[in-house]
Formats: C-alpha cells, sequence, structure tokens
C-alpha cells in the first residue's frame, strides 16, 4: 500500500524549490544591477567625451564648408 510521498517529502520538495527560486531571483538581481552600472558607466563617458568636443568639433557642413567645396559651391548659382 503505497500511499505516496510522505508529508515531510513534500515539505523538503518544497523547501528545495524555494531556495532555487530565491537563488535564481538573486542572480536576476545581481546582474540587472551590474547591467544598470555598465549602462551609467557608458552614459557618463559619453556625456564626457561629447563635452571635450567643442560642440561639433571636427563636424562638416553639407551646405558649405568654409573653404572647402559644399553642396553651394558645387551646385549653387
Amino acid at each position: 500500500m503505497c500511499g505516496g510521498p510522505s508529508q515531510a517529502e513534500k515539505q523538503a520538495a518544497a523547501d528545495r524549490r524555494m531556495e532555487t527560486e530565491l537563488a535564481k531571483a538573486k542572480a536576476i538581481e545581481e546582474k540587472a544591477e551590474e547591467k544598470r552600472e555598465d549602462i551609467t558607466d557608458a552614459l557618463t563617458s559619453r556625456i564626457k567625451r561629447k563635452g571635450l568636443k567643442g560642440g561639433g568639433y571636427g563636424k562638416r557642413s553639407l551646405i558649405s564648408s568654409g573653404s572647402g567645396a559644399g553642396f553651394l559651391k558645387r551646385f549653387g548659382s
């Protein structure tokens, strides 16, 4: 007469499942925190780099580029 798992076995299995779920949740939270830190670092470094460029240094206009051959010099009147 086998009646299935005993109450103690059921409780032990439930405890193991709970521990596993807690470990998974902790790992997910740690990974999420690392990603938040990485994103913050990336944004901070991007802002610093952008500030050092001096407002568009190195970019050229397609319409006119000073002494170069811009659109207006090529196709203008």
